[in-house]
């Protein structure tokens, strides 16, 4: 947890210097309990910028070949990723999201799987109702452009509830659209 807590401190002067990021909306980040973090993808940068406004700990899924290079694998490891196998169901790394939400964690997601946009896979939505955790959506504004100026908006926590009482694919549809919705409202709302 130190280490985590060096790195948070390193990745916010960081992003405060060079991207000028502004942070709004930490207020809709519960304290405690399971929160599912789902935001838009633009960058390699996006999973610290995400995860270092806030006071607690953020875990990211991560795909499985980062943790197979030297120094940077068990650096991500230690600092909460977790590896993803991508092309496929990975199956263990459901169970361990699913865990550390069981535990109380906070986990960020990316829904469009990889970066540049596009449609939201169901992974999210489907932790979100398998867990019961707070799902909050994230919007990242900018380009990372070096001393331009980037923004980060935490959105109001999403009632799935209504999608939570029917386990129907249907139903994780319909979550899937919601949370993808929400991020680009937020997109637009604060471009």
């Amino acid at each position: 947890m130190k280490l985590y807590r060096f790195g948070r401190l390193v990745c916010r002067i960081f992003f405060k210097t060079f991207f000028r990021v502004e942070v709004s909306g930490r207020e809709h980040i519960p304290d405690k309990g399971a929160v599912i973090l789902c935001s838009n993808h633009i960058s390699t940068l996006d999973p610290p910028l995400v995860g270092t406004p806030l006071n607690r700990m953020v875990h990211f899924m991560a795909k499985a070949e980062l943790f197979k290079i030297p120094v940077f694998g068990p650096m991500i490891s230690n600092l909460g990723a977790f590896p993803v196998k991508r092309g496929g169901v990975s199956k263990e790394s459901i169970r361990h999201a699913l865990q550390m939400l069981g535990e109380g964690g906070v986990l960020g997601i990316f829904p469009e799987g990889s970066r540049g946009g596009g449609m939201g896979k169901k992974g999210a939505a489907s932790l979100a109702l398998r867990s019961g955790a707070t799902v909050v959506p994230v919007a990242i504004i900018g380009t990372y452009k070096l001393f331009g100026k980037m923004k980060i908006v935490y959105g109001q926590p999403l009632d799935l509830s209504p999608m939570r009482e029917s386990s129907s694919s249907e139903s994780l549809e319909q979550a899937t659209e919601h949370i993808m919705a929400s991020i680009k409202q937020l997109r637009e709302a604060n471009s």
